[in-house]
């Protein structure tokens, strides 16, 4: 299991927060083994014994996402026992993962989000301008939470308008920089400069806090959740990846290729962006009252 972390890490170049439920993912499921079945090394688990556990953990009424989490990480660790000569055959190969409701992701309206980032006053601190910074380059560029913490100073292009981001799998992407986005990546960069000078840790990253630490995921939820709820209660769309989001359902809103938006957001595939088609209804309406002769 360890080996196979390992493979996860440096190999496949998963995420931490990826490792760290793969990590919990595989050791509650030897852990079942061992309790119910005595058997001490999962690598000698059966297709049988596989699917016992998967309806244990329905039986537990666990989100289908989560079981498929759970089930892909076995996928995962079968196939590298496979590749390395510990296996002889793969017990996955008979297991189904259970059926999974599409759900929309949630946006902010256009109005709400760009009234927030244009009428707001952030103030005019190194943190104002950090904080202004941050939510301007998730909804501006539309990366994620880990991306936007792992912006180094020479990942930007002042004079190209871009901004190179590492994605899942350590594939790196340019994505354009919009004129309002580079006019506060120029105030926050006085700014930083003015606070903390030369500072190793500052000039390394980008975005860092008060005092000039790399930025770390609870910080960014604070900060998104703080300014996302003066303009919806909803907390389900009061977290990072919302504004991702929204940047995608807007963009298709306003007539952008699928595929564009495809390469901006770092899909590996169209099918993972088609979902925002489910969400541009009223693009579709308005073609459809312009077009069909009984509209």
């Amino acid at each position: 299991m360890e080996l196979f972390f390992e493979y996860l890490r440096f190999e496949k170049r998963y995420s931490p927060h990826t490792l760290l439920s793969y990590q919990t993912d595989l050791r509650q499921f030897a852990e079942y083994l061992l309790v119910e079945y005595e058997l001490v090394e999962p690598a000698q688990a059966d297709h049988t014994l596989i699917r016992s556990w998967v309806v244990s953990l329905m039986q537990q009424e666990l989100d289908p996402r989560t079981v498929n989490r759970k089930i892909a990480c076995l996928r995962s660790y079968y196939k590298f026992l496979l590749q390395t000569g510990v296996a002889t055959r793969n017990p996955m190969l008979r297991i189904k993962s259970p059926k999974v409701a599409k759900k929309l992701p949630d946006f902010v309206p256009e109005d709400s989000l760009n009234g927030l980032l244009n009428s707001f006053e952030f103030p005019g601190t190194f943190a104002g301008v950090r904080d202004q910074l941050l939510l301007e380059l998730l909804y501006g560029t539309g990366i994620r939470l880990s991306e936007l913490i792992g912006i180094h100073h020479d990942d930007v292009s002042l004079a190209g308008r871009t901004v190179r981001v590492t994605g899942k799998g350590n594939k790196q992407r340019i994505v354009p920089l919009n004129p309002t986005l580079l006019a506060v990546l120029d105030k926050y960069l006085l700014q930083k400069q003015q606070e903390f000078g030369t500072a190793d840790n500052a000039q390394r990253v980008l975005l860092v806090t008060d005092k000039g630490d790399p930025l770390y995921e609870k910080f960014v939820y604070r900060t998104v959740k703080h300014y996302l709820s003066q303009i919806t209660t909803a907390s389900s769309q009061q977290h990072p990846h919302v504004l991702r989001h929204s940047f995608a359902t807007h963009l298709l809103g306003k007539g952008a290729d699928l595929n564009a938006i495809k390469e901006l957001l770092g899909h590996a595939n169209l099918a993972a962006t088609q979902v925002y088609t489910h969400l541009s209804i009223d693009k579709l309406k308005a073609v459809f009252e312009q077009a069909h002769p009984k509209a």
